[in-house]
């Protein structure tokens, strides 16, 4: 079965409040991965923990095996983790990142993530969020203690519960299914999610071809005030067309 087209768009901004850019993001067609890491903020070089997280998923090789590149991916953000552990230790300070990645081949997808950051999904026209918050206020509304919307503005609502580089051995989550033509993935930190509704990015996502919906999404931030790093991908999965497959196959004749 012939793979899926993707196109993606990536956007980070600072925001009006922080001096500094905590988040980093890896894009990567080829690969088939993509990824968000937001520095902890509040602790010491964050962006470097960030960083090395993204820079140890760009050294990653690459495979046309989903299992095994999922496998990979998990392999690499663990590995990064005792990185970011030993550096803390050696420094005496104390660093982390959240991390999510997108992983896509052979008509299927799977996502992985440690923190807060978000992976979501429109699905005919209906917004999945496919990744469930590592933090203090999901864990109320787990319990059924706090609901959604007070979850949005709850004092602990940046409190985590886990996250790349706090502690050995690192736990992550983990979803997968099956790619579908015109599936729309977005990936992003809590700085965009923290001034958008998911009725918002919904709407902003369903006219993802007509408009740059990503861009549109930060402008909206920053015009609620931005009091975090705003970082996304968006990843738009779509059926190849006869010209982009006679191409192909002319190429593999070759």
């Amino acid at each position: 079965m012939i793979p899926l087209r993707t196109e993606w768009q990536a956007v980070t901004d600072t925001g009006l409040v922080r001096q500094l850019n905590e988040d980093r993001f890896f894009a990567s067609e080829a690969t088939g991965v993509w990824a968000v890491a937001d520095g902890m903020g509040g602790h010491a070089r964050g962006d470097w923990a960030a960083a090395a997280i993204v820079d140890s998923l760009a050294a990653m090789a690459p495979t046309d095996d989903f299992d095994a590149l999922l496998a990979t991916v998990a392999d690499t953000i663990r590995s990064a983790n005792g990185r970011i552990v030993a550096e803390a230790a050696a420094t005496g300070s104390q660093m982390g990142s959240t991390i999510v990645a997108l992983v896509v081949r052979d008509r299927r997808f799977g996502v992985i993530w440690a923190g807060d950051s978000r992976a979501y999904l429109l699905r005919n026209g209906a917004l999945h969020r496919l990744s469930r918050d590592h933090s203090q206020v999901q864990e109320l509304v787990d319990r059924d203690l706090l609901t959604l919307e007070g979850a949005a503005t709850h004092p602990l609502r940046n409190v985590l519960t886990r996250a790349v580089g706090v502690a050995e051995p690192l736990e992550l989550d983990m979803v997968t299914d099956v790619l579908l033509p015109d599936d729309v993935f977005m990936l992003c930190s809590d700085g965009l999610y923290g001034c958008l509704s998911d009725q918002e990015i919904a709407a902003e996502l369903k006219r993802i071809d007509a408009d740059d919906a990503i861009g549109t999404m930060v402008a909206h931030c920053l015009e609620r005030g931005a009091p975090d790093n705003v970082t996304a991908i968006t990843v738009v999965a779509t059926e190849p067309t006869l010209l982009h497959f006679g191409s192909l196959s002319a190429g593999s004749m070759s």
